[in-house]
């Protein structure tokens, strides 16, 4: 008891902290937003990186979050947790470069140039990182509707309900996407199987 005590105080403490430091940054105050970046950086890179597939158009997908971040956090009422809110922004911002990037690609040659670089990735790496290779690559010719739920389930390792609320769906909305993600890729990695196992 006295153990959930101290875990329950400690909880609680470091909850009032992050409102705090919200807060401050609500306020216009540098040194609270750059704790704020720092804390969030690598979560909101990672999601941007794994959904381009591309180091620039993430360096800039973070960037663009941080810019909006710091030019809507007043907006942000507490009645949401700040990571959710976060993620939310972070989506929005990779659908909107998605959207960025088609403009400027025929339809195709998006696919087509993922593919040649995980074709490239297979003949420089071994078998692991290959399937890696492979299944990213796959990942990347989802629809971003698609793509994201997956990225959020098993990079980020949410649950359902915290998906639902980054991508402002219902679950049931989460694990029908979630569905079509798993059979679209079952599809797409089939001519894989077995070659795990291979030596």
């Amino acid at each position: 008891m006295e153990q959930l005590a101290i875990m329950t105080q400690s909880f609680v403490r470091n909850e009032q902290e992050r409102n705090q430091l919200i807060v401050a940054c609500q306020d216009g105050d540098r040194e609270a937003f750059s704790m704020l970046f720092a804390q969030h950086k690598d979560k909101v890179y990672s999601i941007a990186l794994h959904f381009s597939g591309n180091e620039a158009t993430a360096h800039d997908i973070a960037q663009q979050v941080f810019l909006k971040l710091m030019t809507n956090i007043q907006q942000f009422n507490f009645q949401a947790e700040f990571s959710t809110w976060l993620y939310r922004m972070v989506a929005n911002t990779c659908f909107d470069e998605q959207r960025r990037w088609r403009k400027f690609l025929p339809f195709g040659d998006e696919v087509e140039i993922r593919q040649l670089q995980s074709r490239e990735n297979i003949e420089a790496n071994y078998s692991r990182v290959e399937l890696s290779g492979a299944v990213q690559a796959a990942i990347a010719t989802l629809k971003p509707k698609l793509r994201m739920p997956i990225l959020l389930k098993y990079i980020e390792g949410m649950s359902y309900e915290e998906i639902a609320q980054v991508l402002d769906c219902s679950m049931g909305t989460v694990a029908s996407r979630l569905n079509r993600s798993h059979k679209a890729l079952a599809e797409k990695l089939s001519y894989l199987r077995g070659t795990s196992s291979e030596e």
